[in-house]
């Protein structure tokens, strides 16, 4: 019950955090998109930006910040490799983000969260 709960949980917050994306200029081109070792939660484009989005939602702000460890982030970034070619065109900029998703708070995003 609670894997169902948090299921419906990531699912509602990876639609707000595509909301909010697309209400900043972003175009989703994917949600949970996944490769053999990872997974991206949202793959958003803007101008010749691409982004692999990690979004976290968590009760407090303190949780959010703490919530995107080097483990995870890892993760994150074995899957954009592997995703780039599929998205990526001639001259983008590709990076890693977050979105953190708090109830009554904006959604927080964060550029180029993965620095190798």
């Amino acid at each position: 019950m609670k894997r169902r709960q948090a299921e419906k949980r990531g699912r509602g917050a990876e639609t707000l955090a595509a909301v909010y994306l697309r209400l900043k200029g972003w175009r989703i081109l994917a949600r949970r998109a996944r490769v053999p070792g990872g997974e991206v939660d949202l793959v958003a484009r803007r101008g010749s930006t691409l982004a692999f989005v990690e979004v976290k939602a968590r009760h407090t702000s303190e949780a959010a910040d703490w919530s995107l460890d080097r483990y995870r982030l890892r993760r994150v970034a074995v899957a954009a490799e592997r995703l780039a070619p599929r998205y990526m065109r001639a001259g983008d900029d590709i990076r890693i983000d977050a979105v953190f998703i708090v109830p009554g708070k904006l959604p927080r995003h964060l550029a180029n969260v993965w620095q190798g």
